[in-house]
């Protein structure tokens, strides 16, 4: 089973498949997890992706699907992935398809988490980072335990820039440009699983557990 997770920033893509995860047996696989082992490791993908992200530029679409067949091809991606990151736009999922059909797989189902806009801006407005471990908190619904520490390595954390009110809705605005045709592409294909997004996650997790379970 081969599964994308789409929605806008803040939505909950990666919060719900790192619970899924261990529930399903699919491999959690995201493009940030993929940039920085291979770029860890020294790989000849991760020498070029160095590069683009050193220079704060995307990562070209090659690389990219480089580093993801790579990956699913690892014992624990042997039930299949969640890919938590790619593609962004109909570009990207046209190239992921081709990729994976030259190995005999395809992408299943591509899991929409939707969320309205003034939700989000309250989510992203409210998040703060760490950028040692990438753990992420929300000062309303998951505090850490000592304002500005991270609980899980005592560094101390940040708030993006991007992450104020006014920045956010304007990122919102220039994603759902993306995602509106990202959707339509998968949604011809019958592929697309829709999701509110807006309730207790908990029961998000056991909604989107009992549809892939039963594709």
């Amino acid at each position: 089973m081969y599964v994308v997770f789409l929605g806008l920033p803040g939505a909950g893509k990666g919060t719900q498949a790192a619970r899924l995860a261990p529930i399903t047996g699919l491999a959690h696989v995201t493009t940030g997890e993929l940039f920085r082992e291979n770029i860890r490791k020294g790989t000849e993908l991760g020498k070029k992706a160095k590069a683009f992200v050193e220079g704060g530029l995307l990562v070209p679409d090659e690389i990219t699907i480089g580093m993801l067949l790579e990956r699913i091809a690892q014992p624990d991606c042997e039930k299949g992935f969640m890919l938590d990151g790619f593609p962004r736009n109909t570009e990207q999922a046209q190239a992921l398809n081709e990729a994976l059909a030259t190995e005999g797989k395809q992408i299943d189902k591509a899991v929409y988490i939707k969320v309205s806009a003034d939700e989000l801006v309250r989510r992203l407005a409210g998040r703060w980072n760490c950028n040692q471990c990438g753990a992420v908190y929300h000062e309303e619904s998951a505090p850490p335990r000592q304002a500005g520490v991270c609980d899980n390595c005592g560094s101390t954390l940040y708030q993006r820039e991007d992450d104020s009110p006014e920045v956010v809705r304007t990122r919102l605005v220039v994603n759902l440009k993306n995602l509106e045709p990202l959707l339509d592409y998968y949604r011809k294909r019958g592929k697309v699983i829709e999701i509110d997004g807006e309730r207790d996650p908990d029961a998000i997790t056991e909604d989107v557990r009992r549809l892939i379970e039963a594709a």
